[in-house]
């Protein structure tokens, strides 16, 4: 084996593949694994992801390829690398007890278990000095007293297997009343941005689909006025593709500007589905273009050439989160000097920019309609250069 590897060299998985010259000896998870730990009575260090998370990139970088972090992982620790679409099982497991243990979780999952895989102690993202105590912390209790981890483990399981029962319980006492969801949702709405009143702000469509079905079902069209308001905003907002296409997994603001820009396939694909019923409901010009847009965008982007599709696009280019995305003032005004006024307006373009690094993330700033009465253009007119600006901007894009 060659010296700059670990054990992933050879994995299916283009996500584990990319860990494989870090200086941790990672192994994927699996016997070898897990008779190691047992063997040496090590502790398991269990790390799950996914290739286009931005925040297991930056853990990789700060912890992984550190050679110090590293050097206390392998003596100390048997480490497992796991990709989370490659192994949902093993994911929702090890998620199920890190928000049992800490209310919420994410990617990428960092747990600590016993030499058996009992988890005890886990987390998301660790910044290098935090994960560096961290492991010489739990290092010390497992040198000292172990009972305790093992007791913790085996309260923390009991605990996992409880809140599975619940849920069983839950679904075999039936359905749940529509009209209580409904409710429940009704008073987390966001009257001014649309979404629920939280951030970051996710899509949640699989909500939207449940309140356009639900207004079906009670013959009342008002039910669906959020979440058609929230449509609206949210593919107006930076967190759609305005060139392109495609919606990103979350905004970290509350009104869509900002997103965090990896694109999965899952909410691309209920995009379409919630679009399409959106537009059954009631018909909608907008909805109906980006309804357009966004099933070319995945059969342009996201479908392979043997016919699958791709699961998702990574938030970082160059190693920078959305650079792939982003625009200058300037760079903008170079490309289209014709058209930039109009552009500019209607996608929000700043001299300071509107995110990090005085950089542009294009959003949906005024209605045609407006812009068209102020120059004294019409609505095709304006529609005419947005869509020749998009052409020219999207052919610049795709050179990065």
């Amino acid at each position: 084996m060659h010296q700059n590897y670990n054990k992933l060299q050879n994995e299916k998985s283009r996500y584990l593949r990319q860990h494989s010259k870090n200086p941790v000896q990672w192994y994927p998870w699996g016997e070898e694994a897990l008779k190691k730990a047992q063997l040496e009575n090590k502790m398991l260090f269990i790390s799950i992801g996914y290739s286009a998370c931005h925040w297991c990139h930056v853990m990789e970088h700060e912890s992984f390829e550190n050679k110090e972090i590293a050097e206390i992982l392998n003596q100390n620790f048997v480490s497992i690398k796991v990709d989370r679409e490659e192994r949902p099982d093993i994911d929702s497991s090890y998620m199920s007890a890190v928000q049992l243990m800490n209310g919420n979780g994410g990617w990428p999952l960092s747990c600590f278990t016993t030499p058996h895989a009992k988890p005890f102690y886990g987390g998301t993202y660790f910044p290098p000095e935090q994960f560096a105590d961290i492991l010489n912390q739990l290092i010390q209790i497992w040198k000292d007293n172990p009972e305790k981890i093992n007791e913790h483990a085996d309260s923390l399981c009991q605990g996992v297997q409880d809140a599975e029962l619940v849920k069983i319980k839950s679904l075999n006492e039936g359905l749940p009343d529509p009209e209580k969801i409904y409710e429940h949702l009704h008073k987390e709405f966001d009257p001014d941005d649309g979404g629920l009143n939280r951030v970051p702000k996710f899509p949640l469509l699989s909500v939207y689909q449940f309140i356009y079905d639900y207004s079906l079902l009670t013959e009342n069209q008002k039910k669906a006025d959020h979440a058609r308001f929230t449509l609206k905003k949210m593919l107006s907002g930076g967190i759609y593709d305005q060139l392109a296409g495609g919606i990103a997994r979350y905004s970290v603001d509350k009104s869509w500007l900002i997103p965090h820009f990896e694109k999965m396939l899952y909410d691309n694909a209920q995009l379409v589905s919630l679009l399409s019923k959106a537009i059954l409901h009631k018909r909608d010009s907008f909805l109906s273009e980006k309804l357009e847009h966004s099933v070319s965008f995945l059969e342009s982007q996201m479908q392979s050439p043997v016919g699958g599709y791709y699961s998702s696009f990574d938030a970082d280019s160059e190693g920078e989160e959305g650079k792939y995305y982003v625009w200058s003032y300037d760079e903008i005004k170079k490309l289209i000097p014709e058209y930039f006024q109009i552009v500019s307006e209607f996608y929000g373009i700043k001299k300071e920019g509107n995110w990090e690094s005085r950089k542009n993330i294009l959003h949906i700033n005024k209605e045609i309609s407006e812009i068209a009465r102020e120059h004294g253009l019409s609505i095709d007119q304006v529609h005419e250069i947005i869509e020749k600006s998009n052409l020219i901007l999207l052919k610049e894009r795709k050179k990065r």
